[in-house]
């Protein structure tokens, strides 16, 4: 009389990753036939997917910069290695940095730089007419637009930074505080001295 028997093998498998291997054995009624099933553990695919993850998350040492990580200081700098000339005003503007640039002869340029990577994304050329009085205000000076913006952002974030060469007032440079605060500042050209700008109004209409 032959009986059915059901034997089950459990067998430590070679250890990868922490991960075990079980092979299951069946044989009955009298079949001399053995049919094995191999299973995984979830787990190991887990730790796999994990791995994964981890290596695209820029284990290299590459940060993705958060955006405002790039001060507009940075932003000029960027600006003026991918163009060189004079940085004559920045401005943070629809999501990027736009920094205004007077090259050689009377061109502008209008350079985008990212404010969470500082990567410049892209230029474009453009004729004004003011370039004479640009460079007529900037005569002599010795603090630059870069200047200008790290004196200007002891007194708050730096969203803008801009030549008054209308008036002849230096930088104007406009910041934000920590609770949204806006305020107006002007830099001076030879001594980045900051001194309280006229202040917008409007809210006493």
């Amino acid at each position: 009389m032959k009986r059915n028997i059901v034997i089950a093998v459990v067998t430590a498998a070679a250890l990868v990753g922490g991960g075990t291997a079980t092979a299951l054995a069946v044989s009955g009624d009298g079949d001399d036939d053995a049919t094995s099933v191999t299973r995984t553990d979830d787990d190991r695919g887990d730790r796999d997917d994990r791995d994964d993850r981890d290596d695209r998350s820029g284990d290299d040492g590459d940060r993705a910069a958060a955006p405002g990580d790039v001060t507009a200081a940075d932003a000029i700098a960027a600006a003026l290695k991918h163009t060189p000339g004079t940085a004559v005003s920045a401005e943070l503007d629809d999501g990027s940095w736009e920094v205004d640039v007077l090259g050689k002869g009377d061109t502008w340029h209008g350079v985008r730089v990212d404010p969470g990577t500082g990567k410049v994304l892209g230029s474009s050329e453009d004729d004004e007419d003011d370039a004479a009085e640009v460079r007529a205000a900037l005569k002599g000076a010795s603090v630059t637009a870069e200047k200008a913006a790290r004196a200007a952002a002891a007194k708050g974030t730096v969203t803008s930074v801009e030549l008054d060469h209308d008036d002849n007032k230096g930088w104007e440079a406009e910041t934000r505080a920590s609770g949204g605060d806006e305020r107006d500042w002007n830099v001076g050209l030879t001594t980045a001295s900051v001194t309280a700008g006229q202040q917008d109004d409007s809210d006493d209409d």
